[in-house]
Order: structure tokens, then sequence, then C-alpha cells
């Protein structure tokens, strides 16, 4: 396992659209297990394939319940809604006001190519919604109704 460059704002990969994955081998089982270490390293709630400069359908969250692999992910369900603050590994210390649904469920694939289910509520639905979009070229300040101020993240008042 290796951990990899995190492609920072800016950069024209997070804008692109990814490619569905279609082959599940020794590449793929490294990439993840890869960005599995990186987000660990990197201490946040998902990381999707883009970041790491990979323009395929592959994203990972973990919001302290063990790692979650999605592979060509699709969002089939959506309830209710969150408003909060929300960031990126892409934008390191940047935060928005971002509006989500509360409970998300997403079909994906796992890294054997075995198509399931998964149901996250709060934060993990957040992650899920926030990754997703990154595999379609959205970043999370295209949602944002605001971004914070360093003064309202000091204080955290917002």
């Amino acid at each position: 396992m290796a951990i990899r460059k995190i492609v920072k704002f800016g950069d024209e990969i997070l804008n692109k659209k990814c490619r569905p994955v279609e082959k599940f081998d020794e590449k793929l089982f490294q990439l993840l297990d890869d960005m599995e270490e990186t987000l660990a390293d990197a201490n946040g709630a998902g990381l999707a394939a883009p970041q790491v400069g990979i323009l395929r359908q592959i994203c990972i969250v973990d919001v302290g319940e063990g790692p979650i692999e999605l592979i060509n992910p699709e969002i089939i369900g959506e309830e209710g809604e969150q408003e909060g603050a929300e960031g990126c590994l892409s934008n390191p210390g940047k935060y928005g006001i971002v509006k989500r649904p509360m409970k998300v469920t997403v079909k994906a694939q796992d890294r054997n190519g075995n198509w399931f289910q998964k149901t996250g509520e709060e934060l993990c639905a957040r992650a899920f919604c926030h990754e997703i979009d990154h595999l379609h070229g959205i970043l999370f300040t295209s949602h944002a109704s605001r971004m914070l101020t360093d003064e309202e993240l000091e204080s955290g008042e917002y």
C-alpha cells in the first residue's frame, strides 16, 4: 500500500467526469488499498479516485465505522434534509454551508464486482453525496450557499 498525493482545487481533473470501472483486477485492488491508506492518513471522511488523479468511478467513505468501497456508485434514494459545514481534502481549510439529504441509499459494486446497496445517514449520507459528486466533476463549492470565513471557523459559530 502507498499514500497517494491528493489533487488540489484548481486542477482540471477535479472537474471531469469519471469513466466506469470495467476491470476488477489486481490494479483496482491496489488503487483501493492505496486510497484507503491515503484517506486514513489525511483523516478525512471520504476520498474519490479523481482526487488521486484517476478518472474512474471509485470512492471510499469512512465516517468511523470502517471504509466503504463504492465502485460505479449511483444514488438510488434520498430522504430528508440537513444543512451544515462541509469541506474537502482537495481544498484544505476551506468550508462551506451545504444542504444535503439526511439519508441516502447507494447502489454500487464492491472490489470483486458484486452489486450491493448501502444506506447512510447524517455524515455518511453527506459523504456519499460529496464523493459521488466528485465522480461527476462536481465540487462541494458549487453546492455551498456560502463559504465560511476564517473568523467563523475559529469561533465555531456558523
